[in-house]
């Protein structure tokens, strides 16, 4: 793995050369790829790692006293303690799971659903994702509780005098997103979860689009549910994780039933396994967990101080640069956000200038960004959204511009 000393610098250029794809071409020419808050490329020791489960080591975990099902166990556990060290938490309040819907799905189903009732109210944001919507209106369906929408300001902040005034008496779960996959704000997570826990209320952070991207700190944003997705941070896909504060995992019920999360069953009673493994039911995605736990070393091993410098970098870089286009309008301008830009194009849909600056080799997602309350409230149907990571370089941030010229050009 490419890594760095804290006397040295990271060498961004040999740093890029760690992921195969990049040197891919597109349309005949190469791939300047913008689409990592969808998913991010993978290291070579990510693949790596999994490659060697398979090959040497491919056993069940927790299943078998061998040799290779000890040491499946002892890497899948070894993962799960890397992850816990990367947020700071112990390893046994961290559930591993397929990514965040689940990980969200597994407290509104474990957590909210059996303990709301009518008249109760859930608090959300209107920049939320539909992983952090679709859930809890199942729940206020199933419960009788309401759900509430905290609004946004006109450069996409999240409007704090609109949150604490909803917070009322009868709110019992705020569920809100660490960073804005459409708009990029980060959200001052501490600050809301300090309010939150004055008033006894319960929150649920999404932190799929800030874990890739800076350091975070679990204990110090005073949360107590933090849910991430694993494929956004150079892990494979089908993999992330739930923390949540030990109590809950005390009292929450399984979401799941099956192999693995019981300690003894009988056909009149069963008794459960200790948490985390206790919401773990059936055989996990262990070559994936591996790959994630690479994928961690591998952040570490660069730095996310110096990962968040890069990709602000990039990012003041490509604001410059778009600005400068005509008809160009960014949507999302809150200061302090992450390497997001969201985009519209005057007289271009989004998907036909996304098609345009795919045929340049340019890859940036089009769409409603799964945020179709945000897209309603802007009145758009969908936006062109580049997203940065830190393997972009400066020559891929003009290859942008010029393809946007180009595409408005042909558009006209």
């Amino acid at each position: 793995m490419t890594g760095t000393d804290t006397a040295t610098r990271p060498d961004w250029l040999r740093i890029r050369a760690d992921f195969p794809v990049l040197t891919r071409q597109v349309h005949g020419k190469p791939l300047v790829y913008l689409d990592s808050a969808n998913t991010s490329q993978k290291p070579q020791a990510v693949v790596r790692a999994m490659d060697e489960f398979y090959r040497e080591h491919n056993a069940n975990v927790s299943r078998a006293v061998h040799t290779l099902g000890s040491e499946a166990t002892e890497a899948y556990e070894g993962a799960r303690r890397t992850l816990a060290a990367f947020i700071n938490v112990p390893a046994d309040e961290l559930v591993l799971t397929s990514g965040t819907t689940f990980a969200i799905n597994l407290v509104a189903y474990s957590w909210a659903m059996p303990r709301l009732k009518a008249g109760d109210v859930i608090l959300l944001t209107l920049m939320e994702h539909h992983a952090n919507i679709v859930p809890w209106q199942l729940v206020a369906e199933r419960t009788g509780a309401s759900i509430r929408v905290v609004g946004i300001t006109p450069t996409g902040e999240l409007d704090l005098d609109d949150l604490h005034a909803k917070m009322t008496a009868d709110v019992k779960l705020l569920a809100f997103t660490h960073v804005s996959n459409v708009l990029g704000t980060v959200n001052p997570v501490a600050a809301i979860c300090r309010e939150a826990r004055k008033r006894g209320i319960v929150t649920v952070v999404d932190g799929s689009q800030a874990l890739p991207h800076r350091a975070v700190d679990i204990p110090a944003l005073g949360c107590d549910f933090y849910a991430f997705t694993g494929h956004k941070m150079l892990g494979p896909t089908g993999t992330g994780g739930l923390w949540a504060r030990r109590q809950h995992l005390r009292e929450m019920p399984p979401f799941l039933g099956g192999g693995e999360m019981i300690r003894e069953v009988r056909f009149d009673k069963t008794v459960y396994n200790d948490p985390p493994h206790k919401f773990e039911a059936g055989t996990p995605n262990i070559a994936g967990v591996i790959g994630l736990g690479a994928a961690v070393d591998y952040l570490s091993g660069i730095g996310m101080a110096d990962i968040e410098a890069r990709e602000q970098a990039l990012l003041r870089l490509a604001e410059e640069r778009l600005s400068a286009i005509p008809g160009l309008r960014i949507v999302g301008t809150a200061p302090g956000k992450a390497a997001v830009i969201s985009f519209l194009v005057d007289g271009a849909h989004a998907h036909d200038l996304a098609t345009l600056l795919d045929l340049e080799g340019v890859a940036v997602r089009s769409g409603h960004h799964c945020a179709h309350p945000l897209m309603a409230h802007f009145g758009v149907p969908a936006t062109c959204r580049a997203s940065l990571a830190f393997y972009n370089t400066h020559a891929e941030i003009d290859r942008l511009g010029t393809a946007i010229e180009k595409a408005r050009t042909l558009l006209a």
